[in-house]
């Protein structure tokens, strides 16, 4: 849950020469942070330490990292809807064979003469048995692909944040360390 416009007044133009206003920052997104953390199952509760909450939400001061989820959100729902898409037009198409075949097959039985309509019906139904499977077949394969995609967008999505937060975090890190040389030699 991204902080509200009012919740973050105070916050805008965060930058790293403003240690105080970052502090602030940091301060308040963790709270947030340790909030939203009770309503997770405790399983997990507990593998979310305070210094990793304390380190995401460094990580989050800038929102760079909410950029980046919001467009990761983006295409996931674009994906979605693409998939979805592509599921319907295999139904409609799906629906087309189906009424297709029903149509051709009332006109055979239409011109078939009475002592071949034995065999006929019997064709006919191994056709639209034949044609059902195709369909679910089909059908199966689309669900399939459609979860496969979305699992390696979830992949992706993962290695995104966790490419952009690890760089985020050996930013910190550097700016830290610098801050320590540059107060230990009293340049601060």
């Amino acid at each position: 849950m991204l902080p509200s416009d009012t919740e973050m007044e105070g916050f805008p133009g965060v930058t790293s020469g403003d240690s105080t206003k970052q502090q602030e920052r940091h301060y308040y997104l963790l709270s947030q942070l340790q909030t939203l953390v009770k309503d997770l199952p405790s399983s997990f509760q507990q593998r979310l330490s305070y210094n990793t909450l304390s380190d995401l939400a460094q990580a989050l001061i800038d929102g760079t990292v909410y950029e980046i989820v919001q467009g990761l959100l983006d295409i996931q729902h674009l994906t979605e809807k693409n998939l979805y898409n592509q599921r319907q037009k295999l139904h409609c198409e799906h629906q087309a064979l189906k009424q297709d075949l029903v149509r051709k097959h009332k006109d055979a039985l239409q011109m078939c003469r009475s002592h071949n309509l034995g065999l006929l019906k019997s064709t006919h139904q191994t056709e639209l048995e034949t044609l059902e499977l195709r369909v679910r077949e089909e059908q199966k394969m689309m669900d399939k692909k459609i979860v496969a995609e979305m699992d390696q967008k979830v992949i992706d999505q993962q290695n995104t944040l966790e490419k952009e937060l690890t760089v985020q975090m050996n930013l910190l890190e550097l700016i830290l360390k610098l801050q320590q040389k540059e107060s230990q030699s009293g340049i601060i």
